[in-house]
C-alpha cells in the first residue's frame, strides 16, 4: 500500500510550533524558575468562588448547561461582559459579542474571516508570536511596524500603510506581549484616524489591559473616535480568571460578527457551554473587581523586584522596559549577544526566559529576550534573577 502523496497542506509550512509552549514542555521540572511563560499565579485562582459558580449551575440549570448551545455564547455572560467593557469606556451591548474558546481562537476566527492568500496584516515590532502563527497559517504577509517606548510609531504606521494597503492591524496597545509598552492617548487617536482614512481593519488583543499597577488608565483603542466601525476587540478571562477555562470574546460590528459565527461553527460550534454558564455565574456574584484589586497588589511588587534585580544583573549597555503594566518585562543585552545560545546556558543555572527571534516577523533582534514576573514571589524573582546573572556572567 502507498502512501498518501502529500499528507500535509502546504499552508502549515508557513506556521512554526510556538517556541513557548515547547519551552514549557521542556523546562517543566520544580528546580527551574521559569520566567518563560506568561502564567498568572495560580495560588490566586478562585478555585472556592468557580467551585461554587459549577455547583450552583448544575444544581440549578445541569442539563440545560451540558447541552449543545448558541455559537454566539451564553446570553447571560454576554451581557455581563458587555456591561464591563461599557464601563471601561467601549460602549458594548451583549449582541455585540461572540464569546470564544480564549482570546487565541478569536485571532484565528478574525484572520479565518478577513484574510485571504497574500493579503498584508501589520504588526507592532516585535508582537506575539501566536498571533504571527495565525496570520502565517492564513497565507497572509506579515509587515512590521516601527515602535519605541510609547508604542507603535503612528509616523510609521502611515507610511507602511500607503506603500502596503493593508487589510489588518493587529495591535496589543496596552502593556503588550512581549515589550510591556502601552500606546499612549494621542498616538491611540492617530491610529484610529489612519484606520478610517485608509479602510483597514483593527485587531485589538486586550488580555492586559485591567492589570495597571500606576499611571493613568486608557480606554481600549478601539473607542476612539474612527475606530468605531473598523475595529474588533478581544478580551480574556484567562489573566484575570484563569485561563485552563478557556473563555474570551470578540467585540465586532454586526455585519463581520456574523460571519465570524459562521467560521466558528466551522471549528468547535460553540465554546463549552458549562464553562460559558458558571463564568457568568461567578462574573454576577463575586467582586471581580476586587479580585483585580489583590492582583494588581501582588503583581506590581513582583515587577518591581524584577526591575531592581536587572539593575544589578544585566550587562552595562543593556536596556529593558518598565511596564505600567500587565505580565512582561522586554530586556535587550547589548552588542550582538544571541539569546538563544544564553538560554542554554541559563538551563544549566536552573533559570528559563523565552528567546525574543519568534516575535519578530521578519529579521529578528537575536540580543532580546521576554521575562514575565507574575508567577513568582519577589524573593523567588530575586533568586531567579540572581541565577540568569550568573549565566550573563558566563
Amino acid at each position: 500500500m502507498s502512501s498518501p502523496k502529500s499528507p500535509f497542506a502546504g499552508r502549515l509550512g508557513r506556521a512554526d510550533s510556538s517556541p513557548v509552549r515547547d519551552l514549557l514542555a521542556l523546562i517543566d521540572q520544580p528546580e527551574i524558575i521559569s520566567f518563560a511563560g506568561g502564567l498568572p499565579s495560580a495560588e490566586f485562582f478562585d478555585v472556592d468562588g468557580l467551585r461554587g459558580a459549577y455547583d450552583h449551575v448544575l444544581s440549578s440549570a445541569g442539563r440545560r448547561a451540558l447541552q449543545y448551545s448558541s455559537t454566539e455564547g451564553d446570553p447571560e455572560l454576554r451581557d455581563v461582559l458587555a456591561r464591563r467593557l461599557t464601563g471601561r469606556g467601549l460602549a458594548t451591548a451583549g449582541d455585540d459579542l461572540l464569546v470564544t474558546t480564549g482570546s487565541q481562537q478569536a485571532i484565528f476566527l478574525v484572520a479565518t474571516a478577513l484574510l485571504d492568500p497574500g493579503d498584508v496584516v501589520l504588526v507592532e515590532e516585535p508582537t506575539y508570536l501566536a498571533a504571527l502563527q495565525c496570520f502565517r497559517l492564513a497565507g497572509a504577509r506579515v509587515v512590521p511596524v516601527r515602535g519605541d517606548e510609547h508604542g507603535l510609531d503612528p509616523d510609521a504606521l502611515r507610511e507602511v500603510v500607503e506603500r502596503e494597503r493593508p487589510v489588518l492591524l493587529y495591535a496589543v496597545p496596552t502593556f503588550a506581549n512581549p515589550t510591556g509598552r502601552t500606546l499612549t492617548d494621542q498616538r491611540r487617536r492617530a491610529v484610529a484616524g489612519l484606520a478610517a482614512a485608509h479602510g483597514f481593519w483593527i485587531l485589538e488583543d486586550d488580555p492586559y489591559g485591567e492589570l495597571r499597577y500606576r499611571g493613568e488608565v486608557l480606554p481600549p483603542l478601539s473607542s476612539y473616535p474612527g475606530a468605531e466601525e473598523a475595529s474588533i476587540y478581544l478580551g480574556s478571562f484567562s489573566k484575570i480568571g484563569a485561563p485552563g477555562l478557556r473563555v474570551g470574546w470578540l467585540r465586532a460590528p454586526a455585519a463581520l460578527l456574523r460571519v465570524l459565527a459562521v467560521a466558528k461553527q466551522a471549528t468547535d460550534l460553540h465554546t463549552s457551554t458549562i464553562d460559558q454558564a458558571a463564568v457568568a455565574r461567578y462574573l454576577t456574584t463575586a467582586d471581580l473587581d476586587l479580585h483585580i484589586r489583590t492582583l494588581r497588589d501582588v503583581y506590581g511588587p513582583r515587577r518591581d523586584a524584577m526591575i531592581e534585580a536587572l539593575a544589578r544583573v544585566a550587562p552595562p549597555g543593556s536596556r529593558w522596559s518598565d511596564p505600567d503594566g500587565g505580565m512582561f518585562i522586554w530586556l535587550r543585552l547589548p552588542g550582538d549577544s544571541d539569546t538563544g545560545l544564553l538560554l542554554r546556558r541559563a538551563l544549566r543555572h536552573d533559570v528559563a526566559f523565552v528567546p525574543g527571534a519568534p516575535f519578530y516577523p521578519a529579521e529578528p533582534d537575536r540580543a532580546t529576550l521576554r521575562l514575565s514576573f507574575t508567577a513568582y514571589r519577589p524573593d523567588e524573582i530575586a533568586e531567579g534573577m540572581r541565577r540568569l546573572g550568573a549565566a550573563l556572567a558566563g
